[in-house]
């Protein structure tokens, strides 16, 4: 079969555009496999949500007939998603929110574990019509995914209980501090392109110190060396309520994240329908509250916003 280069040359600007720029899972996981509890996660809040004839009604001819919703779903990051101790099935917002959309919808999801280029591809080529992955919305991104809203992250900060700092709103207070960071993330990129500010006013440099194991970036903030972490704000967040002796100590942006369909496939919008009723209903407020991301949560739904 000849596959003309029209078609494989879209995935490869899909991969460019949202692999590169760091969109899947870029924070180490807040709590690594051997540290999670067993019940980590396990509370239901989704099994009560039941369909909604004049939401299912607004699918796409294909997915209604089948009932089912395809997803490929990035795992590993809690409280994103995450698999527990056992091995069971995986956890996280990204997992209770895609299942309560779903839900309500009338559909039923039948998942795959998929990472990096494998989720991206997956949907440009219709192996998944939704992919969970934290997905910031950016205009880049807009370009080739159509994205739904469920909720917020940014730049997050977690210190020590016992640093000096109080709440931190601008990297100016990181000035002459260690500030730990994931290998090849969003986040070392961004410090990286901004360390120059603190020299430019006469202060000195904030130095980076990245790590690529879990463990170690938060063993590093716990055993002094390093005074600040930056990762994403949800993931920081969680585990500061997870962890003793870390206080979560401010976010310095606020970006859209939402689940990304194929573009023009016309799921986004009845699954913008969906989330409007959890919202309505409670049950979105339940699943930001079993993940202590309840100042993540969002008042309404949008699709493909305006990015900053």
């Amino acid at each position: 079969m000849t596959v003309s280069p029209r078609r494989l040359r879209w995935p490869a600007v899909l991969v460019a555009t949202l692999v590169m720029s760091g969109c899947l899972h870029s924070a180490p996981a807040a709590v690594t496999g051997a540290e999670a509890p067993r019940d980590l996660g396990a509370e239901d809040v989704v099994s009560a949500v039941r369909a909604d004839p004049a939401l299912t009604a607004l699918l796409p001819a294909d997915i209604r007939r089948s009932g089912v919703l395809t997803v490929g779903s990035a795992v590993g990051t809690p409280p994103i998603a995450f698999h527990p101790q056992d091995g069971g099935a995986p956890r996280g917002v990204d997992i209770d929110v895609a299942d309560a959309a779903a839900r309500k919808l009338g559909l039923v999801v039948e998942r795959e574990q998929v990472s990096g280029a494998s989720l991206l591809t997956g949907l440009a080529a219709g192996r998944f019509a939704l992919g969970t992955a934290n997905f910031s919305v950016t205009e880049e991104r807009k370009k080739v995914l159509d994205f739904t809203v469920y909720l917020t992250d940014g730049t997050g900060i977690v210190i020590r209980d016992d640093s000096d700092l109080t709440e931190v709103t601008g990297l100016d207070q990181l000035c002459g501090r260690t500030i730990g960071t994931g290998v090849g993330t969003t986040f070392e990129n961004d410090l990286r392109s901004r360390e120059h500010r603190c020299t430019d006013v006469g202060g000195q440099a904030y130095r980076i110190s990245t790590y690529s194991d879990a463990a170690a970036h938060f063993l590093a903030l716990r055993e002094g060396h390093v005074d600040v972490l930056v990762s994403s704000a949800s993931v920081l967040r969680y585990a500061a309520a997870q962890q003793p002796g870390l206080r979560f100590a401010g976010q310095l942006d606020r970006r859209d994240v939402g689940l990304a369909t194929k573009k023009g496939s016309g799921l986004a919008e009845p699954l913008r329908a969906a989330i409007d009723q959890l919202i309505a209903d409670g049950t979105y407020q339940r699943i930001l509250a079993k993940w202590h991301l309840e100042e993540a949560g969002i008042e309404k739904s949008a699709v493909n916003p305006a990015a900053g």
